[in-house]
């Protein structure tokens, strides 16, 4: 008797113990197992690049800044020339030096992890490889008029260094698609371009080079290295009523292809009272000149020059005047980790040269937006400084985290073009 009624109650509990179990009130699993305390992972930082600088001799780089170096082997930490203060124009296209600097300074307390790069020795461990060649240099120092005798200089040194690159193993065994050369200068290297189509170029647009040779798949935009100073004291408190001129330019309004805009727009802006629009030249005088409008203005114009990006905007960046950028076909540096809506204005070349309507929005800009842009452009203005020695996350480690972003697609290639018994089917669709 009492055998049944233990049994019907041992049956009747669990029945009820499955029936929760089905219906979701009961968890028997937290009765056997322990959940696990959630304890956050501490992501270390991506190790840094390692590069193999080419020992190229000084003529193909440092020479060109002190011609003293009568030395043919390559440039140390030791005697690493500093850039010259008094070189004006020639500094916004020396990031190849920044670049190099990067690579050769020493620093026993220099752990590497406030560096994008290091470099590496043995070429064997490297992943990629860095060719400390002063293309943009060059042409301003020796083909700046494109047919004087000293071009031939610029020239041979292109063909000189194709030689000795095509000597490399390194070089010939991924036919030059992890080497990086730098080409700011829309004419840097522009005798043998050609040979060297499929290098990772840091240039600051696509404006002179076709599709073939240049593209944002393999190559790293970059900044113009600002001429004017860095506003390092604009701690005003009302920096929007401080600055009295609206809309800021000063420099040349006759420029080639899509740089015809400027002289287009002097004729629309000149007849405004808070408008500064100034032809002018880059001398020292006149790069102070520029500096001070820009710090006084609420809006610096940086309308396409040569080609489609200019220098403007990063002195309008380092003197934390609100950008604003007339161009079509503008690409920006370090874009796919900075949003340059956030502290940038952008007109088409339509809207701007249309009487009034840019001047219209421009006055209508909200002080509070702008206020905004201007604490904007204060904290990111350090991504677009160059020193030697680097700092951490100044312009040259951007520049070179931007190299190990491209490095994924580049050993894509490299690896097809190994095992291709036929020309690339894929870039003939």
């Amino acid at each position: 008797m009492y055998g049944k009624v233990v049994l019907t109650f041992i049956f009747v509990f669990l029945l009820l113990i499955s029936y929760s179990i089905f219906i979701g009130t009961l968890d028997i699993r937290s009765y056997f197992f322990q959940s696990p305390v959630f304890q956050p992972v501490t992501c270390k930082p991506d190790p840094p690049i390692r590069l193999y600088m080419y020992d190229l001799p000084p003529r193909f780089n440092v020479q060109m800044i002190n011609r003293r170096i009568q030395s043919q082997s390559p440039v140390t930490a030791k005697d690493f020339p500093r850039w010259p203060d008094n070189w004006g124009l020639k500094k916004q296209h020396s990031v190849e030096y920044w670049m190099m600097g990067s690579l050769i300074h020493e620093d026993d307390d220099d752990d590497g992890e406030s560096r994008e790069a290091i470099r590496v020795l043995d070429p064997e461990l490297a992943d990629a490889f860095f060719v400390p060649f002063f293309s943009s240099l060059s042409f301003n120092t020796h083909g700046h008029t494109m047919t004087d005798p000293a071009t031939e200089i610029d020239r041979q040194l292109q063909v000189d260094l194709m030689e000795l690159l095509k000597k490399s193993k390194y070089w010939e065994r991924s036919k030059g698609r992890d080497h990086i050369l730098p080409m700011t200068h829309p004419n840097a290297f522009r005798f043998l371009r050609n040979q060297v189509n499929d290098t990772i170029q840091v240039v600051v647009d696509f404006g002179r080079y076709p599709k073939g040779m240049s593209n944002l798949n393999k190559d790293v935009v970059s900044p113009y290295v600002h001429v004017v100073d860095s506003f390092t004291d604009d701690e005003s408190q009302d920096p929007y009523e401080a600055r009295s001129t609206l809309l800021f330019f000063r420099g040349r309004t006759y420029r080639k292809d899509e740089g015809i805009v400027r002289a287009k727009l002097a004729k629309i802006l000149t007849n405004y009272s808070d408008v500064h629009y100034e032809r002018s030249v880059a001398t020292e005088e006149n790069i102070k000149a520029s500096s001070k409008g820009m710090r006084s203005s609420k809006f610096c114009l940086d309308p396409a020059g040569d080609t489609p990006s200019s220098c403007r905007l990063f002195d309008a960046i380092a003197s934390h005047c609100v950008p604003v950028i007339v161009s079509d076909q503008i690409e920006l540096p370090f874009e796919d980790e900075i949003d340059y809506s956030q502290f940038t204005l952008f007109f088409s070349f339509k809207e701007a040269l249309q009487p009034d309507y840019m001047i219209d929005q421009l006055r209508k800009f909200p002080k509070q937006n702008w206020t905004e842009m201007w604490r904007q452009l204060k904290s990111i203005s350090h991504h677009y400084e160059f020193h030697y020695p680097p700092k951490r996350e100044d312009a040259v480690n951007m520049l070179w985290r931007q190299v190990k972003h491209k490095l994924p697609s580049v050993r894509l290639s490299i690896h097809r073009n190994r095992r291709l018994k036929i020309s690339d089917w894929w870039r003939k669709r």
